[in-house]
């Protein structure tokens, strides 16, 4: 019997499907490799030359140290406003804390991405591969994050007790989406999970994490699984980690261009 959970929201997280439908494809950053100069506009900062070929972007610089509010705000006013901003939770929190007696810590950064205003469009909490699901600890950090934070919350977990049936019977009651990353860390984790308001794959770059180039067979397999995902009418994201060699916008671009074809 599916377990059942009692779990009252103070403040549900914002349905993601109040966004139109679509496919957010994009990177860990904005840097412009010279190798895709020119498949970029010319003019403007990296970002502003990125988010005009780019819908979506993964901040992940918030996971190793605070950005003032004003930090967020500018590059706010750099994008268009159908541009989102996934920001990765900072590790003092995921980490650190263990989502433990940390209320002070989600304050202050909520305060901080609160200069992204509407282009704020998740919030990816990436866990150490050494914290374990457990019951008391998930639901007391995801039922409060929402009074600080509105945006659809994804979790990148990795050890192997979140992709139990449990797990994600209270993930969906949490409204938590569970990323599909690649390479997995453990069986179930290629797939999304958890809640079904918003789809996230994140690839980190197989076999060499953060460094391996996608081939075209991959990609045209990851394609067919975001294209599912759109017509079911769910936002779909799609972020590439493999930056470390200057992988990650050459397979973006590919998604992309499949996309729009």
């Amino acid at each position: 019997m599916a377990a059942v959970f009692n779990v009252k929201l103070d403040h549900p997280t914002p349905a993601a499907q109040s966004q139109a439908a679509s496919l957010l494809v994009g990177t860990s950053g904005w840097t412009i490799p010279a190798r895709h100069a020119f498949d970029m506009p010319f003019e403007g900062t990296h970002l502003e030359r990125y988010a005009q070929r780019f819908p979506a972007v993964e901040i992940t610089s918030s996971f190793y140290r605070s950005h003032r509010p004003e930090t967020y705000a500018s590059w706010s006013r750099g994008v268009p406003a159908s541009f989102r901003f996934a920001v990765k939770l900072p590790r003092a929190i995921s980490h650190e804390a263990g989502l433990r007696g940390c209320d002070a810590l989600v304050r202050r950064f909520a305060d901080e991405v609160a200069g992204l205003g509407e282009n704020f469009g998740a919030l990816l909490i990436q866990l150490p591969p050494s914290l374990e699901h457990d019951a008391k600890t998930v639901e007391d950090f995801f039922v409060t994050l929402p009074r600080y934070i509105k945006a659809p919350v994804v979790c990148e977990p990795r050890h192997p007790s979140w992709f139990t049936p449990e797990a994600e019977a209270r993930l969906r009651a949490l409204q938590v989406a569970r990323a599909a990353a690649d390479p997995a860390p453990a069986e179930g984790a290629g797939e999304p999970g958890g809640w079904s308001g918003v789809v996230y794959y994140r690839w980190h770059g197989s076999p060499r994490k953060y460094y391996s180039d996608y081939d075209a067979a991959a990609l045209a397999t990851l394609q067919t699984k975001l294209a599912a995902s759109v017509a079911r009418g769910i936002p779909t994201w799609c972020i590439f980690d493999n930056t470390a060699a200057y992988a990650a916008m050459g397979n973006a671009l590919t998604i992309l261009d499949a996309g729009q074809a």
